[in-house]
């Protein structure tokens, strides 16, 4: 069980948060003061801590410097108020993982807690290498690839070849674009790359470029000064100062306006940043890592994104196979999902049925990875027995018969399969409309992402909506 300390003087709250991680199946101790917080280390084996930034006795900066050098394999998240934001990511850039602004939402405390304990484990992994220390000439060689905790390893050759790639690229400091299809798991990638790397030990921050609206790009990438433009009130840290010393990986980037692709270039040349509103600037130590389910030279030859930004970022490729393509790995990366739904539901769905297995292995899969684990998610939700059958599959796969033509291709007929389960009776007709147009809602946007095979800025289009609030509405769907 992972052991979490909470150090905070506002006794309700360290109390709070105690039961509702410890209702999360979290061992969890508290402390009132930091110099309590620092007995009780003394005193456990804690893998994270949760500490106020502003304490009776201490601040957060001086915590945070006790506890790495202590204790330098416990990560730290600051607990902070807006007011204090800009001090807690000078403390990411100190060491600790992330901070977390009150007022604390459930949702986003247990979010950062579980990515903080994932980094610590991979971490723990390449920093406890036992002949490291005492053969260092050697250490290399036997030293084992650290892959993020969401990525899996398969057994194919298309897997294999992706894992020697990001072993390869890791120790270097090149730019990397990472091309695949929607779904197929870039960003997992992105974070084995820099869990290899030498700035392992400094912030991978992600930022997704589809979201962003031409106006937010600005102060996204570089911050911004209080009161710099209407609105501005209070001075903002930009993503490139965040990840400075580290990795910041930057998802669709092919979505970004041509005035922002510009300021970007001039930013990775001069490896210098200046908020919005300053005239100081900020000498840069970040490595770039990108990701593009389009074509970007086709978008060059088309005006749409700069060749020279292109080369820039160009310095190393990897190409993310579709799903379909790896073979037997859907079925590893299955069990994966199942094990990570069983824990999230409290349930304990132990395999697929053979029909499930087949149809798996054949189905196209043009969300890819993503598709795979929302299917996998639901489909343990609604399992009835300790087995997972057609029936608690998606309707459109289980209603589809899938012909296998040659390894590693899959052609998808729209015709009834053979084995087609009966569509479950529905015992109980809803008569709720808001929740009938909501389930409509969903399986169009669906639909629709599937047919543009997961690029969200014409399923936009289609949809009719602008792409904020196409994200909006797959996250209030689980659909990531």
């Amino acid at each position: 069980m992972k052991r979490i300390l909470i150090i905070d003087d506002e006794v309700n709250v360290a109390l709070l948060l105690s039961k509702f991680l410890t209702r999360n199946g979290f061992d969890v101790g508290t402390a009132s003061s930091g110099t309590g917080g620092m007995e009780a280390l003394k005193n456990g084996e804690y893998q994270l801590v949760l500490c106020d930034f502003r304490l009776e006795d201490t601040d957060g900066r001086e915590m945070l410097r006790n506890i790495k050098i202590q204790y330098p394999k416990t990560g730290v998240i600051i607990i902070t108020g807006y007011s204090d934001i800009k001090m807690a990511v000078e403390l990411i850039k100190m060491g600790a993982y992330d901070y977390i602004t009150k007022p604390l939402y459930p949702d986003e405390i247990l979010n950062t807690i579980n990515k903080a304990l994932e980094t610590h484990h991979a971490l723990v992994e390449v920093d406890e290498e036992p002949q490291a220390a005492i053969l260092p000439e050697k250490a290399k060689a036997v030293k084992k690839t650290v892959f993020a905790a969401e990525f899996v390893t398969g057994t194919s050759r298309a897997s294999k070849e992706l894992a020697r790639q990001i072993e390869l690229v890791a120790p270097t400091n090149y730019s990397v674009i990472i091309l695949g299809e929607s779904g197929t798991g870039k960003e997992s990638v992105a974070k084995s790359i820099h869990l290899n790397s030498p700035r392992h030990n400094q912030p991978f921050i992600a930022m997704d470029c589809g979201s962003l609206t031409k106006e937010l790009a600005a102060s996204e990438f570089f911050g911004h000064e209080k009161g710099s433009f209407t609105g501005a009130l209070y001075t903002k840290i930009g993503h490139f100062e965040m990840a400075n010393g580290g990795t910041l990986f930057l998802d669709e980037v092919g979505n970004l306006s041509y005035e922002i692709q510009a300021a970007l270039l001039r930013t990775v040349q001069e490896r210098k940043v200046k908020r919005i509103g300053s005239t100081k600037e900020i000498d840069l130590d970040v490595r770039i890592i990108i990701a593009t389910n389009e074509n970007l030279q086709e978008g060059i030859q088309k005006g749409r994104f700069r060749e020279d930004l292109y080369h820039r970022f160009n310095e190393f490729s990897i190409y993310m196979p579709p799903l379909r393509e790896r073979g037997h790995d859907i079925i590893l990366l299955a069990e994966h999902f199942l094990k990570i739904a069983n824990q999230e539901l409290g349930r304990n769905v132990e395999s697929f049925s053979q029909e499930v297995v087949d149809c798996f292995m054949n189905y196209r899969w043009q969300g890819n990875i993503r598709e795979l684990k929302n299917v996998i998610r639901r489909a343990a939700l609604l399992a009835e027995g300790n087995e997972i059958t057609l029936k608690a599959l998606p309707l459109e796969m289980s209603t589809y018969k899938l012909s296998y033509e040659t390894p590693n291709h899959y052609t998808q007929h729209h015709q009834p399969s053979s084995h087609v389960a009966e569509v479950p009776e529905v015992k109980e007709p809803r008569h709720d409309l808001k929740n009938a147009a909501l389930e409509a809602e969903y399986e169009t946007i669906i639909r629709v992402l599937r047919e543009v095979n997961f690029n969200k800025t014409k399923a936009a289009e289609i949809l009719n909506i602008d792409r904020k609030t196409l994200y909006n509405k797959m996250k209030a769907i689980n659909l990531k």
